[in-house]
């Protein structure tokens, strides 16, 4: 169990975290077995470009992998959050593995747009939810403790350092090894860091499966009404993260310096990183329902003036705001899953929003892609305004539907039985 806080005037901190007995069994294994998902999408966009000499094709296959992962995804966290996250952890890394160097292998050999399609949705569908499951774990942990929001900042950190080091190291081994380099690696730190997360048993939440007929079986995350306006709100965030990288690499590649790309990738991601840390480090008073409304409001403005960058000193400045102004929306969206869902049915909801960023960036991806085809060098940019500007007026309208039901009012139901039970 976590250490409780045991002062109310010291303010819950990363060091205090990380004291927290048992954190570093899976910290450590579950940044190893995170990193590959950051080089993912990009590594597919770089190498089928390559082979296809197409954004569009790059992005449609790129988008398949996405689409396929948020299809996919909260029916893995709910495996795992019934029979355990290593009874789908062994599997999926294998899978993922086998299925991400037949799609290096088909780009490779030119097979035509249906194989390589068909070889993106079983990658997708097989990515390992190590970030979801890592915060499972920290709610068993940390239950009751104030120290949530803090890990919930340290969490979003830890997910935008893999996109500050991911997108370098995919961009840097596809451009200057090998085009297939990227995906060749995302498939063995898959297999390697899966792994050792997966054997990491001590810190896994319970399964359902295992408390026989006296367990508890919630609802589907997705019941909850604040959950689906947060899955709307991180597709949004989607659209940012997908829009970004593949008007990156256009826009790289139209001046001549393909390998500024992961640079700005880069410079994104570590705003997004800095202004985590910030946010983690602050006693807040606001409610968290208010702080995403205006989170998310500084998103929307400043990623609708990402389309009229044209140089790169401007493209990385704004870059960097747009990058800053992410976390905060994450943050504050994964906090609020940990006061409306049970935590039964948690993991399942995490992966409804790391599937709903995935689905976003596909959707991104994609029409991002067809743009910079089609129109003018940047159009792609396009893409983040219109899904921040979208998703915000979801979120204003129905921000009411974020406030946790009353105390007790949470129910689930007994295995065997009809009586309703309260849960925490």
């Amino acid at each position: 169990m976590a250490t409780a806080v045991t002062s109310t005037s010291s303010r819950p901190g990363y060091g205090q975290l990380l004291r927290t007995r048992g954190a570093w069994t899976f910290l450590l294994p579950g940044f190893a077995a995170r990193q590959p998902f950051a080089m993912l999408t990009i590594s597919i966009v770089l190498l089928v470009q390559h082979t296809t000499g197409s954004y569009g094709a790059a992005g449609a296959v790129a988008a398949a992998t996405g689409v396929s992962m948020a299809l996919f995804a909260p029916y893995s966290g709910r495996l795992a959050d019934r029979h355990g996250q290593r009874a789908v952890l062994v599997p999926g890394v294998l899978l993922h593995t086998v299925a991400g160097l037949s799609l290096t292998a088909l780009a490779l050999a030119d097979a035509p747009l249906w194989a390589l399609f068909a070889a993106a949705v079983p990658t997708g569908a097989s990515v390992p939810q190590v970030g979801p499951m890592v915060r499972a774990r920290w709610g068993v942990k940390l239950k009751g403790s104030p120290l949530m929001t803090t890990a919930a900042a340290f969490e979003s950190v830890t997910d935008e350092l893999t996109f500050v080091l991911g997108p370098l190291v995919a961009t840097a081994l596809c451009t200057a090894v090998d085009p297939a380099a990227g995906l060749v690696t995302e498939a063995a730190l898959t297999l390697l860091g899966g792994l050792l997360f997966a054997a990491q048993r001590g810190t896994q939440p319970s399964p359902a499966s295992a408390q026989g007929h006296a367990r508890v079986q919630h609802d589907p995350a997705l019941r909850v009404p604040g959950v689906r306006v947060l899955i709307v709100t991180f597709l949004g965030i989607g659209t940012v993260f997908g829009g970004m990288q593949v008007s990156l690499a256009a826009f790289t590649e139209s001046i001549g310096e393909p390998g500024l790309n992961g640079v700005l990738y880069g410079v994104f991601a570590a705003g997004n990183m800095l202004s985590g840390i910030v946010c983690g480090a602050i006693a807040w008073k606001a409610a968290p329902q208010r702080r995403l409304v205006i989170g998310y409001a500084a998103l929307a403005l400043t990623a609708s003036g990402l389309w009229a960058a044209h140089s790169v000193p401007v493209l990385a400045g704004l870059g960097l705001l747009v990058g800053m102004c992410i976390a905060p929306a994450l943050i504050t969206g994964y906090t609020l899953v940990e006061s409306l869902v049970a935590a039964g049915a948690r993991t399942e909801a995490f992966t409804w929003l790391t599937g709903a960023v995935a689905l976003g960036q596909a959707a991104a991806v994609t029409v991002s892609g067809q743009l910079e085809d089609r129109l003018w060098d940047g159009a792609g940019f396009l893409v983040p305004m219109a899904g921040t500007v979208l998703a915000l007026v979801t979120l204003v309208s129905l921000r009411s539907r974020l406030t946790a039901p009353p105390q007790g009012r949470e129910v689930a139901r007994g295995v065997g039985h009809r009586v309703p039970v309260a849960v925490d």
